[in-house]
């Protein structure tokens, strides 16, 4: 399922990323790779998808948010 499918307060494990290899590169580089557990902070699906991952907070658009593929925790 798409990581803006979570609900917010839900924990969720990286799957995979359904973009280019310019933009996973860069997701990986911010913690995003397979298997990292994920809690949604923020599901607003007019604008920013807040997440926390490994201790920080990350903000992500809708648009990658769709993209990016998990599975419930």
């Amino acid at each position: 399922m798409p990581l803006s499918m979570v609900n917010q307060g839900q924990d969720a494990i990286l799957n995979c990323i359904n973009w280019g290899p310019k933009l996973k590169k860069k997701l990986r580089d911010m913690g995003l790779t397979p298997g990292v557990k994920i809690n949604v902070i923020s599901n607003d699906t007019k604008g920013a998808f807040i997440i926390n991952l490994r201790g920080s907070r990350l903000v992500l658009g809708s648009v990658v948010a769709q993209q990016i593929m998990v599975d419930l925790a």
